[in-house]
């Protein structure tokens, strides 16, 4: 059975049920002829073992498959591939067994072989890297359509995504080892690998589920040795690829030899004698980083303006020879950018700086892309320096830049670690940049002055000391955070959540997963935790953030506290601690007065919302009226608190101050005493200070410390990486 024509048909005939005995166990998807991807855990379970067994499978261990919308009851033999067995394990390196319930982990993949062809009709699928964004879907084990599940990515955790799950079918056990599949660009873009569980029932306005899929990144670079995988064809630039190709690629002998040396390169069958100029660029367009192999292949073979038999061989140092042939150079690279504008590596060249990028760790990834693109309206969301040199290789050369933005990228990495003294990576990736840019076409000259640019720009401020190189000019050293993203469940009393550390301008790190619930005490014993071991709290004390959907703001995180269980006393980070709530509900309107009151800062004035403003419509206006206000008081009843702070969110305020239990002119004259004449990265501060006030003096019941709450989400304080709404996550 040939599945229909439609939307899905690349993932129907690729999609792979990994079963044990007639029960479906979990899924896979079909990467070459006989080859299927799947999870480890999944092979695992098909061939009855734990979970998280690292030991490879023997050569008797057989797995049952089957691909079924191509031959539904028709079952394949499969054996696992032993140099392709990549079991989880708890750490990036190394071979520590997984904690079972813990997350994330890194591994968790497998290549299983068939024992014979597969049924007639079934194709490898094409793959491209996630979009945030995006809707994407993926099938149950049986591959049955009906119970499909709908997610959006919301961010990347290395080596994972994060999804949240927008309808469907429940995620269940049986999804692990499948396809996510985009449909708007007809491409897997991940493997589904675990789920967190939400509450049942789950209550009206709760956060949606999260699964997680290991993404097409982290496949790459854990399975080197799989064959390229394919990619949805390519419209755009063909014909202008085939024009250049003919004016590069003289005779059709060296059409030949260029389609049987790039066929053997992507892992794919030759023509042989009836290869021509067009099955060789399908060839290319066809698999992922097929156009750069190609580009390589073909300037290894076909000097600048020389003879492509000749004795001048091709020297990757030299200069061009003639005029015309630098221009048909020029013209064969402007194509094949048209047709693949986000690959500009092969598949070496990106795995070799995949390694040494493994060893950088002094390069926060946002600054590294505000410094190479300080021009570009909008930046890409990226977690981790991998991340961010993905996204740097979809960006073109701008006018005026002989040097591409990606090697720009890889120049500053480079020039931070020497910087701190690292001279390993330091010295191999300059290397890479030389013999990458030579490859290109890039002039070395260019590569060298960029270089030299970037060092008399640098800062004299030793590594370590108090301020810090953003966008060209010496700021202060920005203080560690703590990022606890919360998901209540419906009680409001028990918490799932994941917490994640950032510190020393190093990319974000997600530090600890709690997917069982749990009490507010041990949450704030889980911050404890992660302040410990992953925070040096120099120069400043560590922020603690929680992010929270609108409807729980009114949590009083900021009173939260652990149990007195040590000589030290209870921990209470709203005392020792700067703490603030955050939501992860922005959306382009509020982002868009989110600016508007960022701009307005240096004179905007404080807006209080009293009982007056506590209809929905008028205290709307009040905000609209007044679309200055960067700081808002609110002074009114308790009940009406989650309103005008959802009012307020909607607006883009970013500094909302108020007490939880008081209300009343005084409160109100006391709160705006506090954030007047303050600047606003120093309203945290003053809240903590206020809050510690009100715990000294025990005999004062009505310090207005006491339950004060802040939410902040100011310039400083970038609308979060966190968020939901994948449309946040470009925006500075």
């Amino acid at each position: 059975m040939i599945a229909d024509a439609g939307p899905d048909t690349p993932l129907h005939l690729s999609f792979a049920s990994v079963r044990d005995g007639g029960q479906a166990v979990g899924a896979g998807v079909l990467v070459a002829e006989r080859l299927v991807l799947t999870c480890a855990h999944v092979v695992n379970s098909a061939l009855g073992r734990g979970r998280f067994v690292q030991q490879t499978p023997g050569h008797d261990d057989t797995v049952t498959v089957r691909l079924p919308h191509v031959a539904a009851g028709r079952d394949l033999t499969a054996r696992v591939v032993r140099e392709m067995w990549v079991p989880p394990r708890a750490t990036a390196r190394g071979g520590d067994p997984v904690v079972p319930g813990s997350l994330p982990y890194h591994g968790d993949l497998a290549v299983l072989e068939l024992a014979a062809d597969p049924p007639a009709g079934a194709a490898p699928a094409p793959f491209l890297l996630h979009h945030y964004g995006n809707d994407v879907i993926a099938l149950w084990a049986s591959g049955n359509p009906l119970p499909t599940v709908r997610a959006v990515p919301r961010v990347s955790a290395p080596p994972w995504i994060a999804l949240d799950v927008t309808g469907g079918a429940q995620v269940t056990e049986g999804f692990s080892g499948g396809p996510l599949w985009d449909r708007e660009r007809q491409a897997v873009v991940g493997l589904v690998a675990a789920v967190h569980r939400a509450p049942e029932p789950a209550a009206p306005g709760a956060p949606p589920a999260t699964m997680y899929a290991i993404s097409v990144p982290a496949i790459e670079a854990e399975l080197p040795t799989l064959p390229p995988s394919a990619v949805p064809t390519a419209r755009r630039g063909v014909q202008q690829l085939l024009v250049a190709l003919e004016r590069v690629l003289q005779g059709r002998q060296a059409v030949l030899a260029c389609e049987e040396r790039l066929a053997a390169r992507l892992g794919r069958p030759s023509a042989g004698p009836a290869a021509d100029l067009e099955r060789l660029v399908g060839l290319a367009v066809g698999v992922r980083r097929g156009i750069p192999e190609l580009l390589d292949l073909v300037r290894d073979h076909v000097p600048y303006g020389g003879d492509p038999y000749g004795a001048d061989r091709y020297d990757p140092h030299a200069r061009a020879g003639g005029y015309a042939a630098r221009d048909d150079w020029e013209r064969l690279r402007r194509a094949a950018r048209a047709v693949r504008p986000g690959e500009f590596l092969t598949t070496r060249q990106r795995r070799d700086l995949s390694g040494l990028l493994a060893y950088c760790t002094r390069t926060d990834p946002r600054a590294l892309l505000e410094g190479v693109l300080p021009h570009a309206p909008e930046l890409p969301a990226v977690t981790g320096l991998a991340d961010a040199v993905d996204a740097l290789e979809g960006f073109g050369s701008t006018a005026g830049a002989p040097v591409p933005p990606l090697l720009q990228g890889v120049v500053r990495i480079s020039a931070d670690e020497r910087s701190a003294g690292a001279f390993y990576p330091a010295e191999d990736l300059d290397a890479w940049v030389e013999r990458v840019a030579a490859r290109c076409g890039v002039d070395d000259a260019a590569v060298s002055q960029f270089r030299a640019d970037l060092a008399a720009a640098a800062p004299t401020t030793p590594p370590g000391g108090a301020t810090a190189r953003i966008n060209g000019t010496d700021e202060p050293a920005a203080a560690p955070r703590v990022q606890v993203e919360l998901l209540p469940t419906a009680t409001g009393r028990r918490f799932t959540y994941q917490i994640w550390a950032w510190a020393d301008r190093q990319s974000h790190r997600l530090a600890l997963v709690r997917d069982a619930e749990a009490g507010s005490e041990q949450v704030v014993d889980d911050i404890r935790r992660v302040l410990r071991t992953e925070v040096r709290e120099d120069p400043e004390t560590a922020l603690v953030e929680y992010f929270l959907p609108s409807a729980w703001l009114g949590l009083e995180v900021d009173s939260w506290e652990s149990c007195d269980s040590d000589e030290d006393g209870p921990f209470a980070p709203g005392i020792t601690r700067r703490v603030v709530v955050r939501t992860t509900e922005r959306s382009r309107e509020s982002y868009a007065g989110w600016k508007q009151r960022t701009a307005a800062l240096p004179h905007a004035k404080r807006l209080v919302l009293d009982h007056r403003h506590t209809d929905r419509k008028v205290a709307r206006a009040q905000l609209e009226v007044h679309r200055d206000a960067g700081t808002v008081i609110l002074c009114c009843e308790p009940h009406h608190h989650g309103t005008l702070l959802r009012q307020c969110v909607q607006a883009g305020v970013h500094t909302v101050l108020w007490h939880r239990a008081e209300h009343g002119a005084q409160i109100a004259r006391d709160l705006l005493a506090i954030v007047e004449g303050t600047d606003h990265t120093q309203v945290p501060e003053a809240v903590r200070l206020e809050r510690a006030k009100a715990m000294a003096e025990p005999e004062s019941a009505s310090h207005h410390g006491r339950r004060l709450s802040l939410l902040y989400d100011a310039p400083d304080h970038r609308p979060p990486q966190l968020a939901p709404d994948a449309w946040v996550l470009t925006q500075p």
